[in-house]
């Protein structure tokens, strides 16, 4: 099983992030790949990117441009297209899918 490091970050790291980090924890597993989770607000992005080096970053409130793929998650919230990001997030970190 394949461990990533997945920054998730909201408005306050509180109630949105958690609801994302459990999700995408649980449907991860389904492509093998063991999620360790950190969540952070949006407006501290940057100095988590330089401690942690996450393999994604997923987002529910905009974030700056940064050097590590990301997606927004509100997927994980409404329920709609939440298997579609999940298969992109999973491809991006087994790296079969370049994200912009």
């Amino acid at each position: 099983m394949k461990t990533a490091i997945i920054l998730i970050a909201c408005g306050t790291a509180i109630a949105t992030a958690t609801v994302v980090a459990e999700k995408l924890k649980e449907a991860l597993k389904k492509y093998g790949i063991k999620a360790n989770t950190i969540q952070c607000k949006a407006a501290e992005i940057n100095y988590y990117l330089s401690m942690h080096k996450p393999d994604v970053v997923v987002h529910t409130t905009p974030i700056p441009k940064i050097d590590v793929p990301a997606f927004p998650g509100h997927a994980f919230l409404t329920g709609i297209g939440e298997e579609e990001l999940v298969e992109k997030i999973a491809k991006t970190i087994l790296g079969e899918e370049k994200k912009d």
